[in-house]
Order: structure tokens, then sequence, then C-alpha cells
């Protein structure tokens, strides 16, 4: 399994306020899928994909990517493995501004202390259509090219998963369409496994499966459902919120 999560809670802790961000969540993500998360604001996405991305710690539960608990790993260990087996992808791109592309790709192989093989960040660039624009830096890329770089990004350590949150909240309704198509087709091209946290029933649309969370507990599952279908489902579930 790529990542699995068993009897998971996560509990925030303000003075003497508690908030259970996560009810004991069990859930798989299968190698070479496409998952989508989704619920009400409040339900738990955030906290989820921080939790299975080991980012964060749960309160309890067992979190594993690839077979590896990572409650047994410490802290040395468990970035150790989210530098080598965990790709990211988020909303604001995180590109480092005075880098190109070819050099942002290529950041975490060198942090891991790794000099990229020839035509390494090259092909990871061509893999995402961006080839040609190796040598700009994210001010000179349109939105959507540094998106498709911060995927580049992602990609290049061959990560057993990739976490992505909001991917296309920053980007037009064109735009998004290519970031959707391309995440798709990693998946179906490439057996590549990708968790994504959405609000926008399109996006989760494309994905193999719809998690839906409330009030940190999954609230149902949808396979093979369209954008209107994903919609109206969450209009109930924010309703009953």
């Amino acid at each position: 399994m790529a990542v699995s999560l068993r009897d998971v809670r996560m509990i925030y802790r303000s003075g003497t306020r508690q908030v259970l961000a996560l009810d004991d969540v069990s859930v798989d993500f299968p190698p070479g899928t496409f998952s989508a998360v989704m619920g009400p604001s409040g339900s738990g996405k955030s906290t989820l994909l921080h939790c299975a991305a080991g980012l964060d710690r749960p309160t309890g539960g067992v979190v594993s990517i690839a077979g590896t608990p990572l409650g047994d790993l410490d802290e040395t260990a468990l970035t150790r493995l989210r530098r080598d087996r965990v790709g990211f992808v988020f909303q604001a791109f995180n590109l480092v501004s005075s880098l190109s592309a070819a050099q942002n790709v290529a950041l975490p192989l060198r942090l891991a202390g790794r000099r990229p093989a020839a035509g390494e960040v090259t092909a990871a660039l061509a893999a995402v259509g961006l080839a040609d624009r190796a040598r700009h830096r994210p001010s000179e890329l349109s939105g959507g090219e540094q998106q498709r770089v911060a995927i580049a990004r992602a990609l290049i350590t061959r990560p057993a998963v990739v976490f992505a949150d909001e991917p296309t909240g920053a980007l037009d309704t064109r735009t998004s369409r290519q970031v959707l198509d391309l995440l798709r087709a990693l998946v179906d091209e490439h057996g590549q496994t990708i968790v994504m946290v959405t609000h926008d029933p399109v996006a989760a649309a494309m994905a193999d499966r719809v998690l839906l969370l409330a009030d940190g507990r999954l609230a149902g599952e949808l396979t093979g459902a369209d954008a209107g279908a994903i919609a109206a489902r969450m209009t109930t579930l924010e309703a009953a919120c």
C-alpha cells in the first residue's frame, strides 16, 4: 500500500480547549491511484493530508508510507523518508524565486546530497511539457508553468506518493484543466499515486475516487462520479454540518 492510515486521531490543544480534528480515520491509498479528499471547511482535510504525509504526527493511530510505519521513526529518519518517498505540490507553488526552473526541480536531490544524473532534470521537465523553459526563473513563467515545475520537482525523487494541496486553487479554469490532465496522466501512464485535497468538484471528478470528510470522520466515498454529482453530495454534506 502506498499510504495507509489506521484509527488515526488528531487532537489540537489550545490552553484547556481541545479540538478533535481527526476521529479514528482508517483509509488506504493503493499504488497507482488518484484520490481526491473533500469536505466542508473544518472537516479535517488538511489535517488528514499532513498526517498522511508525515508533516504532523497524529495523537493516535498508525500512518504508514510504502509499508513503513511513521510512528517508528525519529525526526531524522522521518525527514529522510519524506525527502525520498514523498512529493508535495501546493497551491502557492513554493518555488525559489532566485533559481531557474531546472534548479528548482533539482533542489530535492541537492538537499539530499545527490547530484542529478545527466539528463535527469531535463527529463523531469520534459514530462510536464517544460523542457524549453529550464533556464527561466519563476517570475518569467505563467502560473500554470510554475505549477508544472512544482510537479516536476515533486516527482524528481520518484516518490511513493505525491500529496497535492489545492494544486489548482491559484489557476484559471483553462490552466487548471491542463494541470489536472497532467496529474491524471501521471497516474494512468506512470503508475504514480496521488492524494489531492480540493474544494473543486471539477478537480475531484478527475480522480479515481473522492473521499468525503465531515467533523474529522470519513463521511462517504464516491467513484466514477461527475462534477455535478460531487457538487450535489458536497451540498448535502455541508447542509448536515
